[in-house]
């Protein structure tokens, strides 16, 4: 059995549970995949199902190379091509559809995406630092400070938090909620935010 799926995040709303309480709710439509190739513990010394996610017309420009990966599976190429975990024995193959019937409601499941890129910011925004006094006059507002001492050691450590570029990171949920699946539509539904902005690619994978 294939243990994830790829999605596209499509946006949120709300949902009621059945004790009248709103829940709100990332919907995302997961899947079709199909398998483009199998990694075996015998061939590459670990077990792993490479998927491409389905999603509308084929990608019109694929290098040479790349063409001839879906070929050798006998699938038409896709954009999007991860790697997901299978179970041990799993007889996943080349040209298998995996859909969002993998996983079932109220299941406890990992999500993987890229956070929304913010761009160059400041020490207030990035590293959530206090400030200066706000008072006029006081002339350090929002200013990161001193980055270390001149006389010792004379330099500035590797890691100080500074401004800089922020988002645009891998970012992993570990305990997320499946509330809802609708196989009619591809469509699942999760328990509160995930990463990244609207279309992002996302990994669905069992816990």
């Amino acid at each position: 059995m294939v243990r994830g799926i790829l999605a596209k995040k499509l946006g949120m709303m709300q949902l009621f549970n059945e004790a009248g309480e709103v829940v709100p709710v990332t919907v995302v439509q997961a899947g079709p995949c199909v398998v483009v190739q199998r990694k075996t513990t015998a061939g590459d010394g670990y077990e792993a199902a490479q998927i491409g996610l389905v999603d509308g017309k084929p990608p019109r420009h694929v290098p040479k190379p790349r063409r001839g990966h879906f070929a050798q599976a006998g699938v038409p190429p896709t954009r999007a091509l991860r790697e997901v975990p299978v179970t041990e024995g799993s007889e996943a193959k080349p040209g298998d559809t995996v859909l969002c019937d993998i996983f079932a409601e109220n299941e406890v499941i990992r999500v993987l995406g890229t956070s929304k890129g913010k761009g160059f910011q400041g020490v207030m925004k990035r590293h959530n630092f206090r400030g200066g006094e706000a008072s006029h006059g006081s002339m350090f507002h929002r200013a990161p400070g001193s980055i270390g001492a001149s006389a010792y050691p004379s330099r500035v450590y590797p890691g100080t938090r500074m401004a800089g570029r922020m988002g645009g990171d891998q970012v992993t949920l570990k305990r997320v909620t499946v509330v809802k699946v609708d196989l009619d539509r591809n469509l699942v539904f999760l328990k509160g935010a995930v990463p990244g902005g609207r279309n992002a690619l996302l990994q669905l994978l069992k816990g």
